[in-house]
């Protein structure tokens, strides 16, 4: 018969305690996720009139304008509260004038989606890569992106965005002084209580690739010039302090997954609310893995998301929020 060994130490403290019932582990969860943290993104495209498919992310498509209205009401009643508005321009020049037009496509969906559902929050996508012709976020000048002049423009864009009833400017072209600008041009024609959710902290990343299938993009070449190195830990902070102290309301991180450290950072030194967009490339590569049958998909997007509520996020832009919302309706 085996000899029984007396133990003579234990542990100090037992963290299994616990972690012994499923209801004891959740009520002492830290972290908790929602269908209010979610923002989800819709592209909308001029001149078809059906969506289509995006290949390189599959579940996500561009909408025609005429469906729009039906799509804010049906992610509506699914619970989301919130939507990123993304044009796809057929009206594309030199400079993207066609997003400052009160009848350019912009201003048109901002208006469809108040319409259709009024107590939806409604966020404009700021930036000029969707209506120019190269591609890039701003006016282009000896093969750059000219800072100032595409401010300039920037504002007449906010405006236009204002006039038709948006609930939230969201600037994301990286362009210093953006904050700024926008935050005095509203103030100064009757827009001062319209929130800015700066794109603070916004990285010349790898991970963007299937948005430009998204936004069907011919852009060639790099933003590394205006975009933020992704090797900088140090200015990925100081760009988020600097979108504060110029007026911004919201600040966020993009990309997300490789960047908790960054998150976790400006969370520890603002009290802002802090967004992350959890972007084209992180979605596609969970949907690819998941095709494979290497992961549960379910499991591992609840748990990034998760991840990045633990990191000190408050809202989660991402391409799941419809399938989080079905995740995460209350069974009866």
């Amino acid at each position: 018969m085996e000899k029984r060994i007396d133990m003579t130490t234990s542990p100090d403290f037992r963290f299994r305690r616990l972690r012994k019932t499923p209801v004891l582990r959740q009520l002492v969860q830290e972290n908790q996720i929602s269908i209010n943290d979610f923002i989800l993104p819709l592209f909308i495209e001029e001149g078809i009139d059906q969506p289509v498919e995006i290949a390189s992310m599959p579940g996500v498509q561009r909408y025609p304008e005429s469906q729009l209205a039906e799509v804010v009401n049906r992610v509506w009643a699914r619970g989301i509260k919130a939507i990123i508005l993304f044009g796809v321009s057929t009206h594309k020049d030199e400079v993207g004038s066609d997003s400052w037009d009160d009848s350019g496509l912009m201003s048109r969906m901002i208006r469809c989606a108040k319409t259709a559902q009024p107590e939806m929050l409604v966020i404009s996508d700021n930036c000029f890569c969707e209506y120019t012709d190269h591609g890039h976020c701003g006016v282009v000048c000896d093969d750059d992106v000219d800072n100032d002049e595409t401010l300039a423009n920037l504002q007449r864009q906010v405006l236009a965005s204002a006039r038709a009833g948006v609930d939230m400017i969201a600037p994301s072209g990286m362009m210093d002084g953006t904050v700024a600008a926008i935050r005095e041009v509203l103030d100064n024609n009757g827009y001062g209580t319209l929130p800015i959710m700066a794109y603070s902290t916004k990285f010349a990343s790898a991970f963007y690739g299937p948005f430009r299938d998204a936004v069907d993009s011919s852009f060639k070449g790099t933003r590394d010039s205006y975009q933020m190195n992704p090797a900088n830990g140090r200015e990925a902070l100081a760009e988020s302090m600097m979108d504060e102290a110029e007026g911004a309301d919201l600040l966020m991180v993009k990309p997300g997954m490789a960047y908790l450290d960054v998150i976790a950072n400006i969370r520890a030194n603002s009290s802002l609310p802090l967004a992350v967009y959890h972007v084209s490339g992180e979605y596609a590569m969970i949907k690819a893995a998941a095709k494979a049958g290497v992961i549960d998909e379910k499991a591992i997007v609840l748990e990034t998301m998760m991840a990045f509520k633990r990191a000190g996020v408050d809202l989660i832009i991402t391409y799941y929020a419809e399938q989080l919302a079905d995740w995460l309706a209350p069974r009866i």
